[in-house]
């Protein structure tokens, strides 16, 4: 194995795509498709940028719902590839070739269901949905130079309830998900995949039962 020294422009070496539900000003619905997120306990840590409807609704309301989508739905996440609710757009969007979209919904062919603790709807669709509330805030790059001030921001949101396709439930378990029919959809350096049937191997850590994992509430 012989390694090389490279400075790439973007570090997606493969997070799940989430579509993020917000409210916008109106009180309609927005959808923001991302992939910098990640899970611990009952938080997930959302990577936005400052300047995004979906960071401005966030930062606005405090509510949001992640949705996940499977491998089907592909297509419902191209839709949304370069919109954007903002009706100003920032220049920076502008040369990477958004356009403005008012009706999210209606360009992915995506159905709205009333969420139970949130505001902002659920999306049918997508056999994940987490609803949430922001509870933190913490600004990225404080270090680098002043044109990228406030620029990139990580929301840490607590999830208040998840719900999942009943298909993937793992049989015999109440709150667990049979990873063998779960199948997200990963952005890896700008591209769409999905995960190969079966495991690559079991991991010694399967061993501990899940419930260990429950923090205290």
């Amino acid at each position: 194995m012989i390694h090389s020294p490279i400075s790439p422009a973007i570090f997606y070496w493969g997070t799940p795509v989430v579509l993020v539900t917000t409210t916008n000003e109106d009180g309609t619905a927005n959808i923001g498709p991302m992939s910098s997120a990640w899970w611990l306990g009952d938080r997930c840590v959302l990577g936005l940028e400052g300047n995004s409807q979906t960071t401005i609704n966030l930062l606005r309301t405090k509510q949001c719902v992640l949705n996940l989508p499977d491998e089907t739905m592909v297509s419902n996440i191209n839709a949304l590839a370069r919109t954007t609710a903002t009706v100003e757009i920032p220049d920076v969007k502008i040369k990477l070739g958004y356009r403005y979209d008012g009706n999210k919904f209606k360009t992915s062919r995506l159905t709205q269901q009333k969420s139970a603790k949130v505001i902002p709807p659920r999306i049918q669709e997508c056999p994940v949905q987490m609803e949430a509330e922001v509870s933190g805030v913490h600004e990225l790059m404080k270090d680098g130079p002043s044109a990228i001030k406030g620029f990139l921001l990580a929301v840490e949101v607590k999830v208040l309830q998840t719900y999942v396709d009943e298909k993937l439930r793992l049989e015999g378990h109440v709150n667990r998900i049979d990873s063998d029919k779960w199948r997200p959809v990963i952005m890896s350096f700008q591209n769409l995949y999905g995960l190969k049937a079966g495991q690559l191997a079991e991991s010694t850590l399967a061993d501990i039962d899940e419930e260990n994992y429950r923090l205290p509430v």
